[in-house]
């Protein structure tokens, strides 16, 4: 079901549906309505549509995906064709009229060029990013919600060298990778019969013969196996991960990882991650775009101390410091 066949349901929001700049709708219980546009939030306040209206629509939505949307069946998480993804809650889970948010499929894909012409980076942090990659450095991209990790991780992968092949595993395909040797595998969690997990994906992945390994995001168990795969031979990969910080962003992982191996020593995984990462980028959504805030080389980990050493790369961005836990 693409945007087309929706828009009969959604005629209030339609110009921001067909506004290719927009990267999200959202629509709040409380019936306002705000997009995001170049990073930026704004109001619609001009949006009006009536809750019951929406409910209505909704629902035959869901029916046109196969899914239920009811009392019973409240949260309506579906991917329409076009890889964009709609997120709706009814009532009572939310009060008092339903949410709903869409985040659209880019059409447009942003190069290095651009991201640079967008103020993301500069010249002088691209060409290091650049070079990283090419020897085959391995990079973890983290930032909140909607800071422009994905964004990045797709301008970057287009530096990978044209003779290497390339795994990608997303919950939800968003990345675009325009090399030659790609294999991309998408979770199937709500498949009944058949569910394939990040964590089932990435281990089959270590049997595609990657060159590099690209996750869409860290963020369950598969954390332990992604970290197998740069200890054995897959360095150079790329992946993001959601956290506020540098630091925080290899906390994270560390304690991801020991989800599936409780027995393990928080220490140990720690100077794992030490010995397979390489660096960590840390993107921020600001009031004028998404940006690079922070680029630090991960030197090791100090178990009497209990800290990552992180040096800041670049001092323009960010004072070089001593990141610990």
């Amino acid at each position: 079901m693409s945007f087309e066949l929706i828009l009969p349901f959604l005629r209030p929001i339609e110009p921001l549906l067909l506004d290719d700049g927009v990267s999200e709708i959202m629509g709040n219980p409380d019936g306002s309505w705000w997009f995001e546009k170049a990073g930026k939030l704004t109001s619609a306040g001009s949006v009006r549509f009536d809750a019951k209206a929406l409910r209505t629509g909704l629902e035959i939505i869901a029916n046109h995906l196969g899914k239920q949307f009811d009392e019973s069946h409240p949260l309506l998480n579906a991917q329409l064709p076009d890889g964009s993804r709609l997120a709706a809650v009814l009532p009572p889970v939310v009060r008092p009229g339903p949410s709903l948010t869409i985040r659209k499929f880019a059409k447009v894909r942003y190069t290095l060029r651009d991201l640079i012409q967008r103020n993301t980076l500069n010249e002088q942090t691209s060409e290091f990013l650049v070079a990283q990659i090419v020897a085959g450095k391995t990079l973890l991209i983290s930032g909140g919600t909607s800071s422009g990790k994905t964004t990045l991780l797709n301008a970057l992968a287009d530096t990978i060298p044209e003779e290497e092949r390339i795994v990608v595993i997303e919950d939800t395909s968003e990345l675009r990778i325009a090399k030659p040797n790609v294999l991309a595998a998408e979770c199937q969690v709500e498949c009944v019969a058949g569910a394939v997990d990040f964590a089932t994906l990435l281990k089959g992945a270590l049997r595609w013969r990657p060159d590099r390994i690209i996750l869409g995001e860290v963020r369950g168990e598969e954390a332990r196996t992604l970290l197998d795969s740069f200890n054995t031979g897959h360095g150079g990969s790329l992946a993001t991960i959601h956290a506020n910080s540098t630091t925080k962003a290899l906390r994270r992982f560390c304690e991801l990882a020991m989800r599936s191996h409780q027995q393990s020593l928080r220490d140990d995984i720690s100077a794992e991650i030490a010995d397979s990462v390489d660096y960590v980028i840390q993107m921020k959504r600001t009031e004028t775009g998404r940006r690079i805030t922070d680029i630090a080389h991960l030197q090791g980990f100090s178990r009497e101390g209990k800290c990552f050493a992180l040096e800041t790369v670049f001092p323009t961005l960010q004072e070089s410091s001593l990141s610990t836990h």
